[in-house]
């Protein structure tokens, strides 16, 4: 019924891939992206020749463990229709045995749960997926590749209509709302950056490695390369990709406290002929500028030692691709991150440049999980962030993300022996990388 070979026309590909609700990493343009990995392009056709089906498929050789295959957020199709997803695993167990691989990945981007609550297509596509030969992986804790949580922040009504950024503020948790609403008034600024600007400007990226620095020292990981980076800007675009920074704006903080001292000159001359209903107005106003020059004078003292007019506070990395803004990279600087509370000013700004360019979707990115049983019916068990990412999935949901839980990843395996081997070779692997970002992190202190 249907029909399937490897893709030469990647621009046919790409086609299909934004006309079918495809996300970055299913992109022709990722295989230029993950350098470390052989790219093979599949497409499927129907009866009359029309296109299907398209899925990206990222090759990695492992000692002891053969050539692994990953298809990035799975392919792009319609996980409904068994026939077509059962011809193709079938397909791809041909195209992996003359291959010698050992094992196909797949983790589709198909819903299970939102906020908690089921959805019938997850069961469906799970369901389909196991009758063509895949099995569920039901660890969520210990994935190949990518998480099945994403907090993802809908940037249009039921009706189709774009929010305004006023809009989504009033839903977002108080402290939130205050931290974006004071950001400007203690000198944050915004810029974004496109490959054209890095590739003219090296201090983009040197602000950038200091701001992931300190983020990864805080939650303990190893962050990307510039060289990467860099990479991801130039394969999407400027209109694909782009870097945000937040600066500490010396000079504008300045002129904010002085315009706040004049205001409070002013509410002292008034105050002893204030009628009496307007005395404690005045005070409590008079107190309030009060505080803020507390705070001013610690960001004074904190950046002393920097002679610069704008210090990189915060910033990250993003993706625009298909109706969605997808939160790649991003944190801020433990300088004055108390103090500003630059994180949730940034991802605002973040937020507003994706409504800026329109998108359907922006998506705040992953959290890693625990290990809990499946689910009575066979699925993935509810999904549940593990110590380390609790914080930073209780920060991302105070943006009023949703909390949505994919219905994870499946393996179609060619070769049970060497499959076998690598599924204890990935958890030696995974503690040998826990012990090198260790080394990495200290040697860098």
């Amino acid at each position: 019924m249907y029909t399937f070979r490897k893709e030469e026309d990647l621009n046919a590909f790409e086609d299909f891939v934004l006309a079918n609700g495809g996300i970055y990493m299913q992109s022709a343009k990722w295989a230029q992206v993950k350098l470390e990995w052989n790219a093979r392009f599949y497409s499927g056709f129907g009866d009359h020749g029309e296109r299907v089906l398209t899925a990206l498929v990222m090759e990695r050789h492992i000692p002891a463990a053969g050539k692994i295959w990953y298809s990035p957020a799975g392919a792009v199709c319609d996980y409904a229709n068994a026939m077509l997803l059962k011809e193709f695993a079938a397909f791809m167990k041909s195209e992996m045995k003359k291959a010698g691989a050992t094992a196909l990945f797949f983790d589709p981007c198909v819903e299970l749960r939102v906020n908690g609550e089921k959805q019938a297509k997850g069961k469906l596509a799970h369901d389909v997926l196991v009758h063509a030969g895949f099995a569920l992986n039901p660890d969520a804790s210990h994935p190949l590749y990518k998480s099945p949580v994403q907090l993802m922040l809908p940037l249009k009504d039921e009706n189709g209509n774009m929010k305004t950024p006023q809009q989504l503020l009033k839903g977002f948790e108080k402290g939130v709302r205050y931290s974006v609403r004071v950001g400007e008034n203690r000198g944050l600024t915004e810029k974004i950056y496109t490959i054209e600007d890095v590739e003219k400007d090296p201090e983009i990226m040197k602000d950038f490695a200091a701001v992931m620095r300190d983020t990864s020292d805080r939650n303990d990981f190893v962050e990307r390369g510039s060289e990467y980076e860099k990479r991801l800007l130039s394969v999407f675009g400027k209109d694909g990709m782009d870097i945000m920074l937040i600066y500490y704006d010396r000079k504008k903080d300045a002129a904010l406290q002085e315009e706040r001292q004049k205001r409070k000159a002013a509410l002292e001359a008034a105050l002893p002929t204030a009628p009496e209903k307007k005395i404690r107005g005045i005070k409590e106003e008079i107190e309030s500028i009060d505080k803020q020059t507390e705070h001013y004078n610690e960001r004074v003292k904190e950046t002393e030692s920097d002679p610069r007019d704008e210090i990189c506070v915060a910033g990250g990395m993003t993706s625009h691709y298909n109706g969605m803004s997808s939160c790649l990279f991003g944190g801020a600087r433990n300088l004055l991150r108390n103090n500003l509370r630059a994180s949730h000013y940034f991802n605002f700004r973040r937020i507003c440049r994706s409504i800026d360019l329109k998108n359907d979707w922006h998506d705040l990115g992953y959290v890693l999980l625990k290990n809990v049983p499946p689910d009575a019916d066979g699925t993935l068990g509810p999904c549940v962030p593990n110590e380390e990412f609790e914080g930073i999935c209780a920060f991302k949901k105070s943006f009023s993300a949703d909390y949505i839980e994919y219905i994870g990843e499946y393996v179609l395996v060619q070769n049970k022996a060497l499959y076998f081997s690598y599924a204890h070779l990935i958890e030696k692997a995974r503690a040998a990388q826990g012990v090198v970002n260790r080394i990495v992190r200290r040697n860098r202190k």
